[in-house]
């Protein structure tokens, strides 16, 4: 089994497109396993993409809304809200089955469905965390997707399985509560200076760990906790650097500039803190996976809920507007995103 956390501290990044990357190409490539996909944003970006893509009235994604119980994420956390301490009997009921919705998703691939009642369940899963009694409180509410994640793989019996976790940029208590679930984290970025301070505070934020004015914090810090209540913390996997602009095949000196400033800040954090990596011997500015910008191709495959490995070049139609997909720029888009993948 595997579990990959995909978030950053900063939004528009590219999170939830690379897990539906990450999710349908491991899928297809291995379908002897299971993928299961947990929506924890409350916008559902992935959830909608899984279900066909970017549907003006969302049929699917309300379907699982207004279904009693809601097939959703938020449907588990609310029997998990009316039990706090007592484990779900079948979560089978939250699960929905993508390829029913939208035929080009592989059938090994299961979801847990975004809902934006997340957002309005946050504050009561964070009092519940500070009950009294029971005396582990914090750690059992921590762990209910964590929880999820075991009677999901006991779901699938002798089948390997592998989750996705989407995340939202904050972190809430319901981000958290997906981070302590993941083994590994995925942090998408794009070529800015505000990615590298959104680093910083993924850093800062998981592991106490920042400038003096972030250690004043450490001792209330999330990874505090989680040390002293024996909660997992996830690793630091794989940095994506996503939407690179190319000029003439070759990254821009802009970019290359952000991107070795990033480079920098986690090199420098895995000098003195190598624990804090999946691979600890490996350098992680080795293993920084580009992405080129290739616009058309993402919000074909985003906005229909087309894998890349569906997509084909050639002129398409997007809501009523013709696009073109050349060869050249897909197949070295494909070849990124593989890299990508092949890393999970």
């Amino acid at each position: 089994m595997s579990s990959y956390a995909f978030w950053n501290n900063k939004g528009g990044v590219g999170k939830s497109f690379l897990g539906f990357i990450a999710s349908t190409e491991y899928a297809h490539t291995n379908p002897d396993s299971d993928v299961y996909v947990i929506d924890l944003c409350p916008q559902g970006n992935i959830s909608e993409t899984l279900l066909g893509g970017f549907d003006i009235e969302a049929k699917a994604l309300r379907q699982m809304t207004e279904s009693t119980p809601r097939r959703t994420i938020a449907g588990y956390i609310e029997e998990r809200l009316s039990s706090p301490f007592r484990m779900v009997a079948d979560v089978d009921k939250y699960i929905s089955h993508p390829c029913k919705y939208n035929k080009n998703i592989p059938e090994n691939l299961y979801l847990l469905c975004g809902d934006n009642l997340l957002e309005i369940l946050s504050e009561a899963i964070r009092q519940t965390s500070q009950l009294a009694v029971p005396f582990d409180a914090w750690k059992q509410v921590i762990s209910w997707v964590n929880d999820l994640v075991k009677a999901l793989k006991a779901r699938s019996g002798s089948r390997d399985a592998m989750f996705v976790i989407d995340l939202n940029p904050s972190f809430a208590i319901y981000t958290q509560l997906g981070l302590v679930a993941a083994e590994n984290i995925i942090v998408p970025f794009t070529a800015d200076d505000s990615s590298r301070r959104a680093i910083e505070n993924v850093i800062a934020l998981l592991f106490g760990i920042g400038d003096k004015h972030t250690q004043t914090y450490a001792k209330i810090s999330f990874s505090k906790k989680a040390m002293e209540e024996g909660v997992n913390q996830p690793r630091l996997h794989t940095f994506v650097s996503n939407r690179v602009t190319l000029y003439d095949g070759k990254p821009s000196k802009a970019f290359k500039v952000v991107n070795e400033r990033v480079q920098a800040t986690v090199d420098r954090i895995h000098d003195k803190h190598r624990s804090f990596y999946a691979i600890p011997k490996e350098k992680p500015s080795s293993a920084f996976v580009e992405v080129p910008d290739y616009h058309s191709a993402c919000v074909y495959s985003a906005t229909t809920g087309t894998p890349l490995h569906k997509i084909t070049p050639g002129p398409k139609v997007l809501d009523g507007e013709r696009i073109q997909l050349n060869q050249e720029p897909l197949d070295r888009y494909k070849a990124a995103l593989k890299g990508f993948v092949d890393r999970l």
